[in-house]
């Protein structure tokens, strides 16, 4: 099969449009199999979307190089063509002086050929400055094409490529011009997620109209031919390995309030033994099951329905009561509050709202707050669900979770915000609630003990 990357030169070039675009348009007569760059869970949304295939998480940070390419060899399995996403910069990471964390490492582990995607609003000969540095930077990553996006008009398209492939020594496959229509839509989290999107007027529309200008300015003949060839082990990575018949049932809430989840999650489930039961806080009942996760999402978009659906907030309440295990992360912490709390005018609000929500933590969930972005790093304690462990993580979220001073904390944090003051992973029986999102394949072990705890 053939595989590539593709990276920006900064926030902002347009690649998460282009690498959308370019994997429907593929799609369309292979199987494409994506990945994105990151612990991010909008953009893999669209990617899985416009693929039918689950796309997979790859982050030089939290993983370590074998995980990185157990998870990609995993998802390569019977795909005609794999495209990375990256993250940011090509460059960018966690660290000022390495490469960790950075979409360039990911290339290098993975040996991908690199398509870059270059910000060439207002620049012509500028632009092969820009790919000529990014070459020299690191000569180990293989940048084997140009992509322009941006363009203005004849003109500038004629002495941007003219510049690019005189001096760089690499094609240009493509010169986008510079359109409204080109952006997806986005809010306080950054895009609207995938799902929930294709429900509103003119959103699929927008996603056509962005395949179109990418089908008609990018040379998809030019693209494949740079993608370079890779060899997918035979057999199964250990890490995905099912020990047989599940013996545990694990209620997952999934609808349009709670839909940030790694695709890995639902693999390491099952590698432990245990059978996922999707439910909706939102319409559903609670099922019967061994054990429960309330992943990120949107909560706030849906107070009042969530509010209103007492049978789960009730029946939540009640299994948590009862030591039934429960795992919630960001959304699912602000789910397990007495209450959230929207600002007037949060998210088009008028005056201050308030929801009953289900009331396993004391305290409550305001929306806006100080907006907190970045990696974890900790250590669980052995008395909470997720057992003893050393864990690198993520978080991201615009509110404040405030919970009353008796609350016990399973996570203490060397980096990283959490709940407050670096402690993570409010606990109380079985219950466990952080900020930090666990990337499944990593912190599989956490899980393992998850399923255990529902075992037992």
């Amino acid at each position: 099969m053939k595989g590539l990357l593709i990276a920006g030169d900064r926030s902002g070039s347009g690649k998460t449009s282009i690498t959308l675009a370019l994997s429907a348009l593929l799609a369309a007569s292979r199987d494409v199999q994506t990945f994105k760059v990151g612990m991010d869970y909008v953009d893999p949304s669209y990617l899985t979307g416009v693929t039918g295939r689950p796309c997979r998480n790859l982050d030089g940070y939290v993983m370590s190089p074998e995980e990185v390419r157990a998870v990609f060899s995993h998802g390569c399995r019977g795909a005609d063509i794999a495209i990375v996403e990256g993250v940011r910069g090509l460059f960018e990471g966690a660290e000022a002086l390495t490469d960790l964390g950075s979409t360039a490492a990911i290339a290098k582990q993975l040996d991908l050929p690199v398509v870059l995607v270059i910000d060439a609003r207002s620049i012509t000969r500028s632009a092969a400055a820009i790919v000529r540095g990014f070459q020299a930077f690191d000569p180990d990553v293989r940048i084997q094409g140009v992509i322009l996006n941006k363009v203005s008009g004849a003109r500038h398209r004629e002495k941007t490529v003219q510049a690019v492939e005189h001096y760089c020594g690499v094609p240009v496959i493509g010169t986008i011009p510079r359109m409204e229509e080109m952006e997806l839509a986005a809010r306080h989290l950054g895009l609207v997620p995938y799902g929930e999107g294709a429900e509103a007027d003119g959103f699929l529309e927008r996603i056509d109209t962005i395949k179109r200008m990418i089908g008609e300015h990018v040379d998809l003949d030019a693209l494949l031919g740079i993608a370079g060839d890779i060899s997918v082990p035979a057999g199964e990575s250990p890490l995905y390995a099912a020990p047989g018949a599940s013996d545990v049932r694990v209620g997952v809430a999934l609808d349009e309030a709670f839909n940030f989840y790694y695709a890995d999650l639902f693999d390491i489930l099952r590698s432990a033994g245990a059978e996922v039961v999707p439910f909706s806080p939102l319409r559903d009942r609670l099922p019967e099951a061994d054990g429960y996760i309330l992943g990120g999402g949107y909560p706030e978009l849906f107070g009042a329905e969530l509010e209103g659906n007492a049978r789960v907030r009730e029946g939540i309440r009640e299994v948590s009561q009862n030591g039934t295990p429960v795992y919630a992360e960001c959304g699912g912490l602000v789910y397990l509050t007495d209450r959230m709390v929207l600002a007037p005018g949060f998210s088009g609000v008028d005056g201050e709202q308030v929801y009953d929500l289900a009331g396993i933590f004391a305290g409550e969930a305001r929306m806006p707050a100080q907006r907190m972005l970045g990696y974890t790093v900790g250590t669980s304690d052995a008395a909470g669900p997720m057992g003893r462990a050393a864990f690198r993580g993520h978080e991201y979220h615009y509110s404040a979770v405030r919970l009353h001073s008796g609350t016990r904390y399973a996570y203490r944090l060397s980096r990283g915000s959490g709940i407050q003051d670096g402690l993570d992973g409010a606990f109380r029986d079985q219950t466990i609630g952080s900020y930090t999102h666990l990337h499944p394949v990593t912190s599989r072990g956490m899980f393992a003990h998850f399923v255990d705890r529902c075992r037992d």
